[in-house]
């Protein structure tokens, strides 16, 4: 399965635009995260007033649906940029050189078909819902910026995956153990260092790496 990933970084114009596309990533990612936060206090504030003053939130349910879509899929090509998403590589880790770049490149490529088939597919359930007014059932929320949500995403990460085939098949030319721009399998020591490095801080670390 996957393990801990590390993307390297150099001047290059694939690697200007990894960064540069890292950056909406990221935002998408974070709005995603304050989804969850406002979710969070919605459920806590529902308890409390159903609890406290007998007046639960009118439409919880109908909310946290909704709201389901943009902490599911905002944050899905961040997930494939930092190699987060859950694979197995018990064959290609045995793989080296142009031999891996060719199969991970073979995966990109029908990982990207795929998204292209899903994002037709979404938008026109979006559109469907759009057309025809489709809501909620308890408080008739309007369902289509919920549904708009995942062909946006699955759109963002096409483009990832458009990266990534660039970047595989850059190194599947040129050769070489460590491209850049696409997510590295770390070893085992390399994994460790950096779990502790999270917890204890970098210097914290070097001063373990410096004792006899």
């Amino acid at each position: 399965m996957s393990g801990s990933h590390a993307v390297l970084q150099d001047d290059s114009r694939l690697s200007r635009a990894d960064r540069l596309f890292l950056r909406f990533e990221s935002i998408l990612n974070l709005v995603g995260g304050v989804v969850i936060f406002l979710l969070v206090l919605l459920a806590t504030t529902n308890v409390l007033g159903r609890w406290i003053f007998t007046l639960p939130i009118s439409g919880y349910i109908d909310w946290v649906e909704q709201a389901m879509a943009f902490f599911a899929f905002l944050g899905i090509a961040y997930t494939q940029r930092e190699g987060g998403h859950i694979r197995m590589d018990i064959l290609i880790g045995h793989l080296h050189g142009r031999w891996l770049w060719f199969t991970e490149l073979l995966s990109v490529v029908l990982m990207f078909a795929v998204t292209l088939v899903l994002i037709y597919g979404s938008y026109v359930h979006f559109l469907r819902a759009y057309q025809i007014g489709d809501s909620s059932l308890d408080i008739n929320l309007p369902t289509w910026p919920a549904k708009l949500v995942v062909p946006f995403a699955l759109t963002v990460l096409a483009l990832r995956l458009l990266l990534h085939i660039w970047a595989y098949s850059r190194a599947l030319w040129q050769g070489g153990e460590r491209p850049v721009a696409v997510p590295l399998i770390e070893d085992a020591a390399s994994v460790a260092a950096a779990e502790a490095e999270s917890v204890m801080g970098e210097g914290a670390v070097d001063d373990e790496r410096d004792r006899p």
